[in-house]
């Protein structure tokens, strides 16, 4: 373990811990300093707010702070069921189901509907849970290039007649692009395959109330499997998956991960309850969002970067592993918190800095930042 170690710091994999010394906001106290957070997943930034805070103390103070037990056992309480009515009525669907964690949906739907025998085409850069969920349900897994729907067709047929499902991010984590939904389904639906979608990113950022890929795409309903978190826009923890009660029914049955599980905590379905009734009463945070997005990449256009994205996730390309680092801490230096994503995350010589935004930000501070950038990238050469 030590020799391994020692590798990763040579070739600059080596990572440590960022320990925050102040609530998940705009702004983050790191170090002793104030720093412009510009790589957190609140994307609508609900960690802090204070609407959330008092709704999860009320909860607090009645149901006390740990679930006791698995969902199917005694784990559930009225604010679960709460929260997973809000999300089926937010997502457009018959029912809804909460995981601990993304993670632990993505692991634990794919191996409950797929098996021996069965096919799961995924795309190639899809999230690791989902890769980890298809290597667990042990069926075939046909991995196609990148939002390629040509490359999917052709795999497709490759294996005809073949029961399975076609999964995909919705928003892409590291690269921020938006799955070409209309000829997945197309896909799915011509050829017989369930198709499944991992809002993750897309809950809250993308459509014009922020419902995800679906609404971006005016599609509503139109998707088998729609599979979230509660941990990025929403600002609290945990995964889910939305569908009919048939699908939801069997998957409370079948997911090994929902089932051998301590539920979560009242406290965090209640944070999660109150900022989806939150985006809903008050659609101005997506725009808000969207509206920083575009200017934060007209921004950083005009130092010489190449960004466009319609997501609040805007990948800056660096290369060298050590390049990005240097990049990132010219940056912490002046107050900007914004890490280098590197291998594995990202294939080798690819590093990059991984910005995400916030609603709450401001254009101004968002110029700032992108002149800093800029700079940091060019004194880097």
């Amino acid at each position: 373990m030590e020799e391994e170690l020692g590798m990763l710091k040579e070739k600059h994999l080596y990572r440590r811990l960022k320990v925050l010394e102040s609530a998940q906001n705009s702004h983050v106290r790191y170090q002793g300093r104030d720093m412009l957070m510009l790589a957190s997943n609140s994307y609508l930034d609900f960690c802090n707010d204070e609407r959330v805070k008092e709704y999860a103390l009320n909860v607090l103070l009645e149901y006390g702070t740990g679930s006791g037990g698995s969902r199917l056992t005694t784990g559930t309480m009225k604010i679960h069921m709460e929260l997973e009515e809000a999300l089926a009525r937010f997502k457009g669907r018959e029912a809804a189901m909460v995981f601990n964690t993304g993670f632990a949906a993505n692991s634990g739907i794919l191996p409950a509907l797929c098996g021996e025998g069965d096919i799961i085409y995924s795309d190639a850069r899809n999230h690791a849970s989902i890769i980890d969920g298809c290597k667990m349900s042990k069926a075939d897994t046909v991995v196609y290039q990148h939002n390629d729907m040509a490359d999917l067709e052709r795999k497709i047929l490759e294996h005809p007649g073949r029961w399975g499902l076609i999964v995909s991010d919705g928003v892409f984590s590291m690269d921020g692009d938006i799955v070409d939904l209309p000829e997945l389904v197309r896909l799915a639906d011509t050829y017989g395959l369930l198709s499944m979608i991992d809002e993750a990113h897309a809950t809250g950022v993308i459509g014009t109330t922020g419902r995800g890929c679906e609404e971006y795409f005016h599609m509503e309903g139109k998707t088998d499997i729609l599979m979230g978190t509660l941990s990025k826009a929403i600002g609290a923890e945990g995964g889910y998956v939305c569908g009919s009660h048939t699908l939801i029914e069997y998957l409370k049955n079948k997911a090994r991960s929902y089932i051998f599980s301590t539920s979560l905590s009242p406290v965090t379905m209640a944070a999660a309850k109150k900022a989806l009734e939150l985006i809903e009463e008050n659609p101005w945070r997506v725009q808000r969002l969207q509206e920083n997005v575009h200017w934060f990449c007209r921004c950083l256009q005009e130092q010489g970067i190449v960004a466009d994205s319609d997501t609040a996730i805007i990948p800056i390309g660096i290369g060298e592993e050590e390049k990005a680092l240097q990049v990132s801490e010219r940056l912490a230096q002046q107050g900007y918190f914004i890490p280098a994503i590197r291998y594995p995350t990202v294939r080798k010589g690819e590093a990059m800095l991984r910005a995400a935004l916030m609603a709450t930000h401001t254009k101004e501070e968002l110029a700032k930042a992108a002149q800093a950038i800029g700079e940091a990238i060019r004194l880097s050469r």
